[in-house]
């Protein structure tokens, strides 16, 4: 399987490079990006580690080398100037981003081929790629809450003294503030939170709230993400090529689900080989629902504020 990465030489396009280079089910890296030299720099560092990490093939180019991908993941972004607004930001964001899907449109890719979208605002792109990317609608994913929902469990982990993999924990909605935690299915290995030992309400819901702090913080003390939604998109790239039928919670077109439609949010999702097989309508509490459609509503209001006719 063939990856490339618009955005490689950054911080998270390389993070995702470098974990593909770990755990990557995939032959081939193609790294894109303004900064030539550095992604360069970046495939020549990777290259360095094949004879321990296995025959993958790393290597920068322009978007001509992106030819016969079988996923596309844009990560590129800006981030915030000095006293310029969110929605400011968002859209400078979009036009870099509909200036990447122009060239992208551009390219013969491999038959099936899937858009995996990660740059912020995600759940915004990926609604704009739905629509005018010329991908089949399941044929476009953005990673939106996984990151969270990692993020959550492995919090959860740490409180509780388990196995993070073994914390079945969701969080749903806005890849931002609106997200929702899903307590109602929230366990370990089947075994509800509020049946563990050292559980504790407060404690457990303060979690949450760091979890939707923790993106802000960790650019406050670093300037930026990249480790963990490295891992991230290498999880989502592997359930792709591997056919693993997995479900995870991405952000796509909802199909309906909830009575949702005309935005894309994270719910339940099976992901395979072809993109979306099917997106799963949970039963929720009544409180997470109506949190659920709030996050739609927010994600609906931001989404007309940036396409409004300037």
């Amino acid at each position: 399987m063939k990856v490339s990465i618009i955005g490689g030489a950054g911080r998270v396009g390389s993070n995702a490079a470098f974990a593909l280079q770990l755990v990557g089910a995939v032959r081939e890296v193609v790294l894109v990006d303004v900064m030539q030299e550095a992604a360069e720099g970046e495939a020549l560092d990777l290259r360095h580690g094949a004879a321990l990490a296995g025959p993958r093939r790393f290597r920068a180019g322009g978007y001509g080398e992106v030819t016969g991908s079988d996923i596309v993941i844009i990560t590129a972004g800006l981030r915030r100037k000095p006293d310029e607004s969110r929605l400011e930001l968002i859209g400078r964001n979009v036009s870099l981003f509909r200036s990447l899907l122009d060239e992208i449109k551009r390219i013969e890719l491999a038959d099936s081929a899937i858009l995996l979208v990660v740059a912020n605002p995600v759940d915004i792109l990926t609604a704009i790629a739905v629509a005018e990317s010329g991908f089949p609608p399941e044929r476009v994913i953005g990673t939106g809450t996984l990151l969270d929902t990692t993020r959550f469990r492995s919090f959860l982990a740490e409180y509780f003294g388990v196995d993070p993999r073994h914390v079945n924990a969701l969080i749903l909605g806005e890849h931002g503030d609106s997200m929702v935690p899903i307590w109602s299915t929230a366990a370990v290995n089947g075994v509800p939170l509020a049946s563990l030992p050292g559980y504790d309400e407060a404690r457990v819901r303060q979690i949450f709230e760091d979890t939707r702090k923790s993106g802000a913080e960790v650019i406050r003390l670093k300037g930026g993400a990249g480790y963990a939604i490295g891992v991230v998109i290498a999880e989502l790239v592997n359930v792709i090529a591997r056919d693993a039928m997995a479900e995870l919670p991405v952000s796509t077109a909802p199909r309906g689900a909830y009575g949702i439609r005309d935005v894309c949010l994270s719910l339940p999702t099976v992901v395979g080989r072809a993109g979306v097989i099917n997106v799963i309508e949970m039963k929720l509490w009544e409180e997470e629902k109506d949190k659920l459609l709030n996050s739609a509503r927010v994600l609906r209001q931001t989404l007309d504020e940036v396409l409004a006719p300037k």
